[in-house]
């Protein structure tokens, strides 16, 4: 592979943030394509409350949502994307706007349309895309994406661990997309219905690269020892490690956007569809991972439920012969690759040793193969960056949450810290 010098992959990186960070009005002469800037995994549409316990709506009866949803990646212009996963028959929007989320409102809501038309239907399992959206889209400033439903229709497929607080209406209220306040939808969730993936239109330098994984990734920090329920103190803070590895790129002006593919509680061998688990990580992969927009990497850190999480424990060989499979199909979507080490959990309730005796034996051998003998593109060490020295089967206590499995905010940005920028920009 052609290694670029620094100097060079530097002065790449700084034309091409900028070129993003001006919008289309700087950058008519430049190439452009379309690249996630946000992303959430669907998880099911069948769980009846969210991670940190409130109720999941369902059936839905002329009711609208306002999801609020924070984007990686600045632009001029946008598409939404709207799922429909999860359900066996088909949904119909009756109609979607986009504005900027403020404090209990939003500013500058506009229509969104597809195909030309305010209203759309998603076939049973399929999502839709909206049509370019002139919408001025700034890093790290959340959005109000609010969806309309008419008539009778079956519960949401959703994001059953948002770590971010959104809004629905009651029953019958009708469509109240256009409203600028959020006094018709004043129920909370903790939860993303619908809304699946915000892309951006950026220069053709920038690039995705997709967080791919289970809690983790997905950010939980739990409230208790038990792992759940997920604690509302981290609710609409952004401090996933993804999040916190968008500033670090963003500080160092490597036009890369981080999108999270994370599930919480997922495995990458074991299915659980129809639960808030999710589909196995190596049957949504291509979904949640290689048909993201602009994508050219998957970080891949998931397989620690795969030991942990009982009655289906892996070994160490077959999450390794999981690995392999993943590495293919990535690789041969002209992709690359880098995994991420398995972190330490032995004295956790959940995916410790006392619910699986040899998922820690399991965890090193597998730590082994991934820093010696995977064909991967790169390695990231999160074991090393977490573990405690004294004690390397756990996580350093400045670093753990109260379940000992989640790492809290202090842990999560330590893990961002952990990877090097220049590994996921070619």
């Amino acid at each position: 592979m052609r290694r670029r010098t620094t100097a060079t992959l530097a002065l790449c990186g700084l034309f091409g943030w900028l070129v993003v960070a001006a919008g289309p009005s700087q950058a008519q002469g430049s190439d452009q394509h379309w690249v996630a800037s946000w992303a959430a995994s669907p998880t099911d549409a069948a769980t009846l409350a969210d991670a940190v316990g409130l109720p999941v709506p369902g059936p839905l009866t002329e009711q609208t949502f306002r999801m609020i949803v924070t984007p990686h990646l600045a632009g001029g212009s946008l598409r939404i994307h709207l799922s429909n996963r999860f359900q066996s028959a088909a949904r119909t929007f009756g109609e979607v706007t986009v504005g900027t989320a403020g404090d209990g409102s939003v500013q500058n809501p506009v229509s969104v349309t597809f195909n030309g038309k305010k209203e759309v239907t998603a076939a049973a399992g399929q999502d839709v895309i909206s049509d370019p959206v002139a919408f001025p889209v700034k890093a790290f400033t959340p959005l109000a994406v609010s969806i309309y439903v008419p008539g009778l229709q079956a519960g949401p497929t959703k994001h059953w661990n948002a770590n971010a607080s959104s809004f629905y209406s009651p029953p019958l209220l009708g469509n109240l997309t256009k409203n600028t306040d959020n006094l018709g939808v004043p129920l909370q969730t903790k939860a993303w219905f619908f809304v699946d993936g915000v892309d951006v239109e950026a220069s053709s330098q920038t690039q995705a690269v997709v967080a791919f994984g289970d809690s983790i990734t997905d950010g939980l920090v739990a409230a208790t020892a038990a792992s759940l329920p997920a604690s509302s103190d981290v609710a609409d803070k952004n401090g996933r490690y993804p999040d916190d590895l968008q500033r670090r790129l963003i500080n160092a002006q490597i036009p890369v956007s981080v999108v999270n593919a994370g599930i919480s509680s997922n495995r990458l061998l074991t299915d659980g569809s129809g639960q808030f688990l999710g589909p196995k990580g190596l049957d949504r992969l291509k979904a949640d991972a290689l048909d993201q927009a602009g994508v050219t990497g998957v970080l891949l850190l998931e397989g620690i439920n795969d030991l942990g999480i009982p009655p289906t424990t892996s070994t160490g060989d077959q999450l390794i012969a999981g690995y392999e499979q993943a590495i293919t199909a990535i690789h041969n979507a002209g992709k690359k690759i880098w995994l991420g080490t398995l972190m330490p959990a032995s004295n956790a309730l959940f995916d410790g040793t006392l619910f699986a005796p040899k998922s820690e034996t399991y965890r090193q051998q597998v730590n082994t193969w991934i820093r010696t003998k995977a064909k991967v593109d790169g390695v990231v060490d999160f074991d090393a960056a977490m573990r405690d020295p004294s004690n390397p089967a756990v996580l350093k206590p400045d670093y753990a949450g109260p379940d000992n499995l989640h790492p809290n905010l202090v842990g999560y940005q330590a893990m961002a810290d952990a990877i090097n920028l220049n590994m996921l920009h070619s």
